[in-house]
């Protein structure tokens, strides 16, 4: 029994609780690929650059206030800094859209054009944030590092495994959890989000029924601004904060949306989830849950690992284009806001 229970903590330590970490940044993130999605019709690419930015606004205000002495006390200051990183990216998307993106709209343009418009912001995004912050790993973490770290879960229950819950972990899932409940109460209970509603469902009854389109664009931008810099800097305080790895973190989160079903928050959610745990399930090496759970001349020599780490994002890759060829409108069919 007890080796049964140490397999549990094993696999709870190593591939749920990240996954549950993991998931609720790509869950963020995809939402506000969703988002845009559904009100300009076009693929924003530059959504990783974008969590990016946000996230560097976050460390420099966190330094600033760390330099002051100001702290969160157990928690991150970064998160006493987020207001910074959302209203700076707020600002930036804001004029991005005013000076790229409204042309377009104004001339009718295809959802290619936007597309490749999104990647040309993309660049311009990465080179500002390389030359604000550098290329560099950076850290801006401080606060109690975890809840309960593996010594003390041991002293607790006298098992062989450890289990660790960082601080992070769990202000990643708190916060996200905070934030889907706000975003779906926003859509579904005020006006603003109604019109929204409206405009993705059908955008020429929409401004037949009065609804202002420049009002809905400004909003979509301002809220993906927000879920960027939020899921950016929950990342960044899960692990650490390097340009190059968001703009790698667009494919998983491009995956999410998809396989959720572009359009559908909902689905953008479930998604997240899907891509997060079946890319750490893949290249978890499980001979040593083996060992716990099977006789000893079945425990396999090696690390039973499907996938090396290496290959983290292929798996995002792989389920993306399965789901294109076998059902691509996503598991929920790919419905509106």
């Amino acid at each position: 029994m007890e080796s049964l229970i140490n397999a549990v903590v094993l696999l709870l330590n190593f591939l749920v609780v990240p996954a549950l970490s993991y998931g609720s940044q790509l869950a963020l993130g995809a939402l506000g690929v969703t988002l845009i999605y559904s009100v300009l019709r076009f693929s924003n690419f530059a959504h990783g650059e974008t969590m990016a930015f946000g996230t560097m606004f976050v460390i420099l205000a966190t330094w600033l206030l760390q330099s002051w002495g100001v702290s969160f006390g157990p928690l991150p200051t970064a998160l006493l800094a987020l207001p910074v990183g959302c209203i700076a990216t707020i600002l930036f998307v804001l004029a991005t859209d005013r000076l790229v993106y409204k042309h377009y709209r104004e001339h009718k343009a295809t959802n290619v054009i936007f597309m490749i418009a999104s990647v040309g912001v993309m660049f311009v995004m990465n080179g500002i944030i390389r030359f604000v912050i550098g290329p560099e790993d950076q850290q801006f973490f401080d606060g109690e590092r975890f809840i309960f770290n593996a010594r003390q879960f041991k002293e607790w229950t006298g098992l062989t495994e450890a289990l660790a819950i960082r601080t992070t972990q769990v202000i990643t899932v708190v916060t996200a959890i905070i934030v889907v409940a706000i975003l779906f109460w926003f859509l579904n209970r005020t006006r603003t989000g109604k019109s929204m509603r409206a405009y993705s469902d059908n955008e020429d009854l929409a401004l037949l029924s009065g609804i202002d389109p420049a009002h809905v664009v400004r909003i979509a931008w301002i809220i993906t601004a927000i879920l960027a810099t939020i899921a950016g800097t929950l990342y960044g305080l899960d692990k650490s904060f390097k340009p190059f790895t968001y703009l790698q973190l667009l494919l998983p989160i491009f995956a999410a949306a998809i396989v959720g079903g572009v359009g559908n928050p909902v689905g953008a959610i479930a998604g997240g989830f899907v891509i997060a745990f079946s890319e750490i399930a893949l290249t978890f090496a499980y001979r040593k849950f083996f060992a716990y759970t099977l006789p000893d001349f079945l425990v396999p020599d090696g690390l039973a690992q499907l996938l090396s780490t290496d290959y983290k994002f292929a798996v995002s890759f792989v389920i993306l284009v399965v789901v294109l060829l076998v059902k691509p409108t996503g598991l929920f069919s790919g419905k509106t806001l």
